[in-house]
């Protein structure tokens, strides 16, 4: 442990002898993200509560009914389901569907693999949404809602440990037909790694489809 705080201080001070800067100490927040630790049990855990509320606001749902995601209730959606009339073509226009989108993508990205699915399958209605596609979306964020206080937590073992799991669901557009992949790679009690994305060629068979997803992952 010693070795490492003289390793930190010495790169400490090359920085500061290139580059202007301050030390101010242990981080407490890192793009958006709040940084805990607690040393006596060797646990360093991350949260985005702080962020979360921003998007909340943002897209008037902070108040709302806490809820779960929709896709793990058997809703499906598909691009047939685009809008139908001019009324709602016009009341789509005027919903932020692409903001929501990236707002949750940022946070899917940073830590919430647990969104990963459900925004993989909303975000390929941004060009022509409909008020169904939305209501997937608003599921998104009040299951945000509902989890903000979660944490991703990563352990001080000794031993350095890696497990990664891959799992698809077969045929899961209903546009195309094409199956979906999803993988997550967990360092020491954390995840680490984490993507879900449609297959790019057509699997025939469930087990076709888990084939894939593990080719994919390389």
């Amino acid at each position: 442990m010693e070795d490492n705080k003289t390793l930190m201080q010495s790169v400490k001070e090359w920085l500061s002898s290139t580059f202007m800067m301050k030390d101010l100490g242990e981080a407490c927040y890192i793009l958006r993200i709040r940084i805990y630790r607690n040393r006596p049990n060797r646990l360093l855990g991350l949260s985005q509560s702080t962020y979360i509320d921003k998007v909340l606001r943002r897209f008037s749902v902070e108040n709302s009914k806490k809820g779960n995601l929709h896709m793990g209730q058997g809703i499906k959606l598909s691009k047939k389901d685009s809008p139908s009339t001019v009324a709602e073509l016009e009341r789509m226009k005027r919903i932020t569907y692409a903001s929501a989108i990236g707002s949750i993508m940022y946070a899917m990205t940073c830590m919430r693999s647990d969104v990963a699915h459900e925004l993989s399958m909303t975000c390929k209605f941004q060009q022509n949404p409909r008020e169904e596609h939305w209501k997937a979306v608003k599921s998104i964020l009040k299951y945000l809602r509902r989890t903000k206080e979660y944490f991703l937590v990563y352990s001080g073992q000794e031993k350095l440990v890696c497990t990664g799991y891959t799992d698809a669901s077969f045929q899961t557009d209903l546009d195309d037909f094409k199956s979906q992949s999803r993988y997550a790679f967990i360092f020491n009690g954390g995840r680490v790694s984490w993507k879900s994305s449609k297959q790019a060629t057509t699997a025939d068979s469930t087990t076709e489809a888990e084939y894939i997803a593990r080719s994919e992952v390389g």
